[in-house]
């Protein structure tokens, strides 16, 4: 009885965690198109509502996590700079493709962590691996449209982000199995990694302003001035859509085996795609929907392949 109180709770958490990261791409589509805020900004100030608010989190609950061994600080800025350039992939995917084709696309993530594990880890692939990259992979093409000459000259650059979200963000999850073999806190990793990112996409924007738009350095950091709904969005996105992902879904490994979740996590593109269509009238279309399930079924049974 025990027992199935605890998968009940554990799966209760996960689902909450995913349906908290679902919004994420819904929230940044909205912001992009609503108020043309630059992507970079975007992203510096989802990071930095995110770092400030988990600080004061932890202020109150555990100050312990705030310490950090000298020897991982230099990992810990590489892990920033990771999630730095990921963040800003993953947005500039939003604003090109869409929430629900973007959040399909930055599932790619699983197959093309496989294929760095077996790079840098030298892990073995099973047949079922091996069908599950094959399947995920392919189903991205239909996602993204890549398999149409006329879509590489309408949307080249949605593709790009697309998949570089997919690619980076298999980088950070490698960087995350090694954080957690050098047991460094998750909550610890997850606080400096962002601080760290926010302070790369400080230069990210200065570079942008510098040597690509012309501008005058930062004049765009305060895009949305007296804006209230705007700075309100803006806060929530940082605060409850990635803080409270992330926290929720850390929490769910307490009751359910890491497959588990990662399994109830891979709902978040559905999940995305239903507030899409009701909210930003996005609609997924049938070669679109037939890529998802691809991309699905590749996530599973990779799943499976590793269990």
């Amino acid at each position: 009885m025990q027992t199935t109180s605890k998968l009940s709770r554990g799966y209760i958490i996960a689902l909450t965690a995913t349906l908290f990261w679902s919004f994420t791409g819904i929230i940044i589509s909205y912001l992009s198109k609503n108020y043309s805020l630059p992507s970079l900004v975007l992203a510096f100030w989802r990071d930095l509502f995110l770092s400030v608010g988990l600080a004061l989190g932890l202020v109150f609950i555990s100050r312990e996590r705030f310490r950090l061994d000298r020897v991982h600080w230099g990992f810990m800025v590489l892990y920033g700079l990771t999630l730095a350039i990921f963040n800003s992939m993953w947005t500039f995917s939003v604003q090109y493709n869409g929430a629900a084709v973007a959040t399909v696309m930055a599932f790619s993530s699983p197959a093309m962590t496989a294929i760095l594990s077996r790079i840098v880890y030298r892990e073995q692939f099973s047949r079922l691996k091996v069908l599950s990259i094959f399947l995920s992979l392919a189903g991205i093409v239909f996602v993204a449209g890549a398999y149409n000459p006329v879509t590489w000259n309408l949307n080249p650059l949605g593709i790009i982000f697309g998949l570089l979200t997919g690619l980076v963000f298999a980088i950070y999850n490698l960087e995350g199995k090694h954080a957690s073999d050098t047991h460094i806190d998750s909550w610890t990793a997850l606080l400096y990694s962002f601080m760290w990112a926010t302070v790369f996409l400080i230069f990210f924007n200065l570079g942008n302003d510098l040597f690509i738009t012309g501008k005058t350095p930062f004049t765009d950091m305060l895009w949305l001035g007296d804006s209230l709904v705007g700075w309100g969005l803006l806060l929530f996105l940082g605060i409850a859509p990635t803080l409270g992902g992330f926290g929720l879904y850390t929490l769910s490994l307490r009751y359910l085996s890491p497959t588990t979740s990662n399994l109830i996590a891979t709902l978040e593109p559905a999940f995305t795609a239903v507030w899409a269509y009701f909210l930003l009238n996005e609609i997924l279309t049938g070669t679109q929907l037939f890529g998802g399930a691809l991309v699905f079924a590749g996530v599973i049974l990779l799943r499976f392949g590793e269990k």
